[in-house]
């Protein structure tokens, strides 16, 4: 359904991205891989949102590099530059910007640490995080200027509800616009291809994800 784009960092380095697009003038998003790479499922989010009317783009944080493999994909994001993957998902934001009146962020995993990021350090209007927290020292999260949305499993033993909760003091600390859910599922519940998949926590978390998203793009 979608093409591949490049993404031209001020740095001048480019990145390719996969892009669905929803037709002239339609509101941007800005899709973040989980730490498989940008494989088929998370194409599959870019060519969902696109169907909904959002002109959408993954950025390749792994420059090619896509797996299977559990273990090679937790290689893949240890040794993930986060500061400069965070560059790319800016950069593709201030792409989507010149066409798009509007652009959100979506993240899941890895992404959705990284959706955090650019929540802060990002121009877009709104980020929508799937699972996912940075660390406390990589942003400053009271200083969040958009409105921000966040899913969480119960049963993450990644990124676990203690640190969302540190995430959600800190939201409200800084007055930032958000939204914070639970749901009783585990880690990656989102994705339809994997063992965590839970369908109706997936289907409430897509549900609230696109009324937040319309709410503040459209």
């Amino acid at each position: 359904m979608g093409d591949t784009i490049t993404i031209k960092r001020p740095d001048g380095e480019e990145v390719a991205g996969y892009c669905a697009s929803a037709g002239d003038n339609a509101p941007g998003m800005v899709v973040i891989q989980e730490w498989w790479g940008v494989n088929d499922q998370i194409r599959g989010v870019a060519d969902k949102l696109a169907g909904l009317g959002y002109t959408s783009v993954v950025p390749d944080l792994y420059r090619g590099k896509v797996t299977v493999e559990a273990e090679e994909a937790s290689h893949l994001m240890q040794n993930l530059d986060f500061a400069n993957a965070n560059t790319d998902v800016c950069s593709a934001v201030e792409q989507l910007k010149q066409s798009c009146p509007k652009v959100g962020v979506i993240g899941f995993c890895m992404g959705g640490a990284l959706t955090v990021l650019a929540a802060v350090y990002s121009k877009a209007d709104a980020a929508c995080c799937w699972y996912g927290v940075p660390p406390p020292e990589a942003a400053d999260t009271t200083t969040i200027p958009m409105p921000f949305q966040g899913h969480f499993a119960l049963e993450d033993g990644f990124f676990t509800p203690d640190k969302v909760d540190v995430l959600e003091a800190s939201l409200k600390e800084g007055n930032v616009t958000h939204e914070i859910y639970r749901y009783q599922a585990q880690h990656a519940f989102g994705n339809e291809t994997g063992a965590a998949y839970n369908a109706d926590a997936a289907n409430l978390a897509w549900e609230r994800s696109t009324e937040f998203l319309a709410k503040y793009l459209r």
